[in-house]
């Protein structure tokens, strides 16, 4: 193809826009391989991207979408042929580097994963950037001694979203009691039926501090809320727990005491899945074909094509997409 659809954002004088148009094949950036997008995904992220709102996109021009999932078109990589399926979470994708949301990406060689075994292209964009960093936030909460055999409960918030949806699944089938946090009750049967054994309202999770420290219940956390979500959890974790945390939904304000981290020893522990090593980033992904059942996973999946990227960034900004949205691109 001479030309390629693309979600493609601009910016002048300051304001940014942002379009579905056709670009000319010459203007894909210089790169190892060519990879004919099929699927890529809704984040967080892409709903501020393709709006337009601040904090993801810092070059312009771009192409919106911070995964992808497609075939080798090109390559002049020798780990890579034609024909090759491939999938990109990570590594600046709608930040620095033209991303996803378009039908052709020319790429580092070194960014591509060999699609997962068992999984098919849409599958992995089920999975994506969400799920990626949900099974990134339960290693690293293992990696600090979190093992299903405590008697405390473990904690999800924002469990109706992406990053919540994948965390309670996997959490469950790994034999954890867990409590999914949410703002919408209508969604408790959705989120029991992913495994959780209780579901909390968001807003009794964060009625205001009356001490800096409160009872402990929750053996370790993944809080993709932030703000003073996360400020409750570091309140009640137990002695020596620790909580993931990995979104700013809620807020980027951590408004808390020391006490609970030199009193109790419990662990805040930052999960940044752009740029992760790729031992781990096989891991991760090892883990996930092992530990998140794919029936949930197709369950918690709908498909929609790009051109609606827009009206759904709107509502995952506003919190009205409830677990995976994968977007067909070609």
């Amino acid at each position: 193809m001479s030309t390629f659809k693309a979600v493609y954002a601009t910016q002048q004088d300051g304001k940014t826009q942002v379009s579905l148009e056709q670009l000319d094949r010459a203007s894909l950036p210089a790169g190892d391989v060519l990879v004919r997008v099929h699927y890529s995904d809704l984040n967080y992220k892409d709903g501020l991207a393709v709006t337009g709102r601040p904090g993801v996109i810092r070059k312009f021009p771009m192409i919106a979408g911070i995964d992808l999932a497609g075939v080798v078109e090109e390559s002049a990589s020798a780990d890579w042929k034609p024909g090759d399926e491939v999938v990109i979470t990570g590594f600046g994708l709608s930040e620095t580097v033209w991303g996803g949301y378009a039908e052709l990406a020319r790429v580092d060689a070194n960014w591509l994963v060999r699609l997962p075994r068992g999984l098919t292209l849409k599958q992995s964009m089920a999975i994506g950037t969400a799920g990626f960093t949900a099974m990134q936030c339960v290693v690293e909460l293992e990696r600090q001694g979190l093992t299903p055999d405590s008697s405390k409960e473990v904690l999800v918030t924002g469990a109706a979203g992406g990053v919540g949806s994948i965390a309670v699944a996997v959490l469950a089938k790994l034999g954890y009691r867990v409590v999914a946090s949410t703002g919408r009750a209508q969604l408790g049967d959705y989120l029991r039926s992913l495994g959780a054994s209780e579901i909390l309202d968001r807003n009794t999770l964060i009625t205001p501090a009356k001490r800096p420290l409160d009872s402990e219940r929750w053996a370790g956390a993944v809080d993709s809320v932030g703000g003073d979500t996360l400020a409750a959890i570091v309140r009640a974790l137990v002695a020596n727990g620790s909580v993931a945390a990995c979104g700013v939904a809620g807020g980027a304000s951590l408004n808390t005491t020391v006490f609970p981290f030199i009193l109790r020893g419990v662990k805040l522990l930052g999960v940044n899945s752009v740029y992760v090593s790729q031992s781990d980033r096989m891991l991760i992904w090892e883990r996930l074909t092992r530990d998140l059942p794919l029936s949930l996973l197709d369950s918690m999946t709908q498909e929609a094509p790009l051109e609606a990227v827009f009206d759904l960034g709107e509502k995952i900004i506003s919190g009205a997409v409830r677990g995976r949205t994968v977007i067909k691109v070609s």
